[in-house]
């Protein structure tokens, strides 16, 4: 019963469970969450630089304190519609892995909603829909209060080739 809230993470062979803390956010009016321990700091809105020959959903670069962060825009990452940004629309910076090590990112959400500590319980496995669709990025489901949450494997929604290009700086 217990391996129903576990997901085994093929690189390591590691079983990832979903219990814990995450912070959840909107993208496109759905609701999705990552491990708080993957959070580095949220924060508003910059100017991005855009980088040329980059793929579409890479917004570019920022100057956080110093150092240069690829930014990632999350709605397009998943091919949902681009929208103009708003009060509400934040950067997640997060920390991923990638094949040379630890990979600082921006992620451009919709809007931060909370930080949910989800139970072992209240989480499902991604429900299967087809051969042809990938979604080895989503670590599970949460059901809480009437609806449902995305759980995300923040380290899987970009490719190693995505995360690599990302980890040159740019």
């Amino acid at each position: 019963m217990a391996e129903a809230a576990e997901k085994m993470d093929v690189a390591t062979g590691a079983i990832l469970n979903k219990e814990g803390k995450y912070l959840t956010f909107t993208l496109a009016g759905e609701e999705y969450g990552i491990g708080i321990l993957k959070i580095k700091e949220i924060i508003g809105m910059m100017p991005i630089t855009s980088v040329p020959q980059t793929p579409d959903f890479v917004k570019g670069v920022i100057n956080l304190r110093g150092k240069v962060i690829p930014v990632v825009d999350l709605r397009r990452r998943f091919g949902m519609k681009a929208i103009d940004y708003t009060e509400r629309t934040c950067i997640i910076v997060v920390e991923i892995r990638g094949q040379t090590g630890m990979v600082m990112i921006g992620i451009v959400v919709d809007s931060v909603s909370e930080v949910l500590n989800i139970k072992r319980e209240d989480t499902e496995d991604t429900p299967t829909f087809g051969t042809r669709l990938n979604t080895d990025y989503i670590l599970g489901m949460a059901k809480i209060e009437g609806g449902v949450k995305i759980l995300l494997d923040i380290d899987r929604v970009l490719s190693a080739e995505e995360t690599a290009m990302l980890g040159q700086d740019l």
